[in-house]
C-alpha cells in the first residue's frame, strides 16, 4: 500500500485528492491529513480512511478537537509529527492555500519520496527554499496545477534549449464578457463559469491576477526567462498548455475542467496498478471553438505586472502575492470594491516602500513570513485609508 499524505485535506484540491484514493481505497494508507479549522469535515475524512495522524494549525480547533477523539494523533505544528512519522510516504500533496502552507511544504519534504504541489504561493515566495530541500531530501517534485502540470508533461523530455513559447491559458473568468463594475457582489466575483474553486483564488481569476501568478511560477519550476511565456484567454477551459518547439511541433495539452486529472496522474505516476478517473468523450464542439484571444489589458490592467517583474529571484515576488492576498481579503470582508484590488495593486506595488525590495534575496522562512506580515499590514492601512477619503 501506498502511504499518502495531504496537507490541506478540506480545501477543494484535498477533497478531490480523497475522492481519488476512496476509489481505490485496498491501495492506499492515508497516514496524515491537516486543516485549519474545518474540524467536522476532518472527522468525517479521519473515520473513512482511518487516519492516524492529523495536524490542526488552528489552536482552538485543535484544543476541541483533541476532546472529541481518542486513538488520533493530533498536532497543533507540522514539527510535532517526527515523533509520530518515522518512515517516509509515498506521495504528499501540498494543498493549504495562501502562503501559509510555505512552512508545512518545507516541512513535510523529509518526510515524502514524492511531492506534489498545489500551493502558488509558496512556490513563488519559497522556490529557492523548496528547492533546497527536495534536492537535500531527494525527493521527487511534480507541479499540480493544472497549467504547470501540462507544462511539465510536455517538457519533461526536452532540453530547455528547444523551448521557443510556452502559452498559459486563461478563462477570463465571470466578467470576460461583461462590464466590470465597483458595484460587482462577492457571489458574482466568485461564480467561476467553468471551474470549483475556493473563494480567493476565483476572485484572482476574476482579475486575472492567478495567471500572473502561475507565469511567475512557472518560469521559477522550469527555469525560463519571462519572455518566453504569453497568456491567452481561452474561455471554455479546455487548453491548458500550448508549447512551441524550436523544431517546429507545437504541442496542445487538454483536459477536462477537472482537477482530478492532473491529481490522479501525480498519484499513479510510475505505478503499473493505476487507476484511471472517470472523464468526458472528446468534445469537438470546443475542439472547433477554440476562440483563443488576446488579453485586454484595460479589463484586465494587472498583466502589466509581468514588466516589472526581475530576471532574479527576489523579494518583489513575496510583496505582489501578500498584497494581493489582502486587497482580495479587504473585497471578500466588504471593505473595498472589486474594481479596487487591480488598480491598488498596480499603484502600490510602485511605492518605494515595496518597489525597493527588487534588490533583495529571499533568505530564509522567517524573512518570509516578516515581510508578508508587513506588506499585508501596510496595504491594508494604505487601503483603509484611501477608501475612507
Amino acid at each position: 500500500m501506498k502511504k499518502i499524505i495531504i496537507l490541506g485535506s478540506t480545501g477543494s484540491i484535498g477533497r478531490q485528492t480523497l475522492e481519488i484514493l476512496r476509489k481505490d481505497k485496498k491501495n492506499f494508507d492515508v497516514v496524515l491529513l491537516s486543516t485549519d479549522k474545518n474540524i467536522n469535515l476532518l472527522l468525517k475524512q479521519i473515520k473513512i480512511f482511518k487516519v492516524k495522524n492529523v495536524v490542526v494549525s488552528n489552536k482552538k480547533k485543535y484544543e476541541i478537537l483533541k476532546k472529541k477523539i481518542k486513538n488520533v494523533n493530533i498536532f497543533s505544528d507540522f514539527k510535532d509529527i517526527d515523533k509520530k512519522i518515522k518512515s517516509r510516504a509515498d506521495y504528499t500533496i501540498s494543498a493549504i492555500s495562501g502562503l501559509e502552507g510555505l512552512n508545512p511544504t518545507l516541512n513535510i519534504i523529509k518526510k515524502t519520496k514524492r511531492i506534489a504541489i498545489a500551493n502558488k504561493e509558496s512556490i513563488i515566495c519559497g522556490w529557492e527554499l523548496i528547492k533546497k530541500e527536495i534536492k537535500k531530501y531527494r525527493t521527487e517534485f511534480i507541479p499540480v496545477d493544472s497549467e504547470h502540470f501540462s507544462i511539465w508533461s510536455v517538457i519533461k523530455d526536452y532540453d530547455r534549449s528547444d523551448i521557443e513559447k510556452i502559452i498559459l491559458t486563461a478563462s477570463g473568468g465571470p466578467f470576460l464578457n461583461k462590464k466590470i463594475k465597483n458595484s460587482i457582489k462577492i457571489k458574482d466575483a466568485t461564480n467561476h463559469p467553468n471551474w470549483q474553486m475556493g473563494k480567493k483564488i476565483s476572485v484572482d481569476s476574476a482579475t486575472l491576477m492567478n495567471k500572473i501568478f502561475e507565469i511567475i511560477e512557472a518560469k521559477k519550476i522550469f527555469d525560463i526567462e519571462f519572455n518566453k511565456f504569453e497568456i491567452l484567454i481561452h474561455p471554455k477551459s479546455y487548453i491548458h498548455a500550448i508549447v512551441k518547439l524550436k523544431n517546429g511541433l507545437i504541442k496542445i495539452v487538454a483536459h477536462d475542467t477537472n482537477m482530478q486529472v492532473p491529481i490522479s496522474n501525480s498519484i499513479y505516476m510510475g505505478s503499473s496498478n493505476r487507476k484511471f478517473i472517470k472523464t468526458k468523450k472528446i468534445d469537438l464542439n470546443i475542439l472547433n471553438s477554440l476562440n483563443l484571444q488576446k488579453v485586454n489589458e484595460k479589463k484586465f490592467p494587472v498583466i502589466k505586472l509581468l514588466n516589472k517583474m526581475s530576471k532574479k529571484n527576489n523579494l518583489f515576488e513575496t510583496i505582489l502575492v501578500s498584497m494581493n492576498d489582502e486587497l482580495v481579503n479587504l473585497f471578500l470582508n466588504n471593505k473595498i470594491n472589486f474594481l479596487d484590488i487591480s488598480s491598488k495593486i498596480c499603484h502600490l506595488i510602485n511605492l518605494p516602500v515595496f518597489s525597493k525590495y527588487k534588490l533583495q534575496k529571499p533568505i530564509n522562512l522567517a524573512q518570509i513570513e516578516k515581510l508578508n506580515e508587513f506588506v499585508r499590514l501596510k496595504t491594508r492601512a494604505l487601503s483603509v485609508i484611501s477608501q475612507k477619503k
